[in-house]
Parts: structure tokens; C-alpha cells; sequence
């Protein structure tokens, strides 16, 4: 007996092939590449530090809430000894480390940030940065620096 495949009412588009075009103009096979670049681009920009410390912190912090201060000193040391001082570039946690950094004589604050629609802008004390599209990316240049400086 032979049956006939009847179509669905609706189209099924699966969640991954959305989230793929969606994002960018190229294919999934391509982005590989844009990957790649941005890797690429990511360690070129960070090998020109000798020494570098990334701080993680919220960006829901304010000023006056304990972590906020400390992370300012916190920058502001590791600025002093030599150390360019890595964020993610967003407000809060971020900031005030940058700011620690900037503030410094000599200081470097360095600010790798996401791109997202509407979401998260570079700080102002960031005083050099880099952009990336993807999460993953971003936090290996933030993680995996410290191993290729070993």
C-alpha cells in the first residue's frame, strides 16, 4: 500500500536555521570563516600587551555598592605594576575598572565588547577596544589570553 506524505499546514523552519540567517547575510558554511576572523583579528589586537589582567563583573553594578569600589582599586594596581586592564567595555563592574586603569599615569584600559542591537555600548574610559560579534569569541580573547602570555 502506498501512502501520500500529506504537507504541513504550517512550514517548519528549524530554530538553528533561523538563529543562522537571521544574524547574518551568510551561510552557515561561511561563517566558519567569519569565525575564524574574528580569532584572528582578536589575538593580533591583544599580543601588542606584554602584561594583562581581564576583570568579569556586572553590569548592573552601581557606584557605591562594595564590588564596584574594589574593582576601581583593583585596576588601579594592576595599572600602577604594568598591567593593561581587560573588560568587557559595558557599565558597572566594567567601567570602574577601566576607569581605575585610565586614571592611572601610564595605565592601559582595554575594552572587549559584544555587538548587540540594543544592548551593551563601550564605556567611556575604555581607551582601546575591540569588537566581536560572537560570545564565545570575545571570552576566549578574555580567558585565553592569559594562557598564550605564559
Amino acid at each position: 500500500m502506498i501512502f501520500a506524505r500529506k504537507k504541513p499546514a504550517i512550514k517548519f523552519q528549524p530554530r538553528i536555521s533561523s538563529i543562522a540567517y537571521s544574524r547574518d547575510e551568510v551561510t552557515p558554511s561561511w561563517r566558519i570563516f567569519k569565525i575564524m576572523g574574528e580569532f584572528v583579528s582578536g589575538f593580533e589586537f591583544l599580543r601588542r600587551y606584554d602584561a594583562a589582567a581581564t576583570i568579569f563583573g556586572s553590569a548592573r553594578c552601581k557606584d557605591g555598592d562594595k564590588i564596584y569600589d574594589e574593582a576601581a582599586s583593583l585596576a588601579k594596581g594592576l595599572a600602577e605594576r604594568g598591567f593593561a586592564v581587560i573588560t568587557g567595555g559595558g557599565p558597572g563592574v566594567m567601567a570602574t575598572a577601566n576607569k581605575g586603569a585610565a586614571e592611572t599615569k601610564n595605565g592601559v584600559s582595554v575594552g572587549l565588547n559584544i555587538q548587540l542591537p540594543r544592548e551593551q555600548r563601550i564605556n567611556k574610559y575604555v581607551q582601546e577596544s575591540q569588537a566581536f560579534h560572537y560570545f564565545f569569541t570575545r571570552k576566549v580573547m578574555m580567558v585565553g589570553f592569559v594562557n598564550e602570555a605564559e
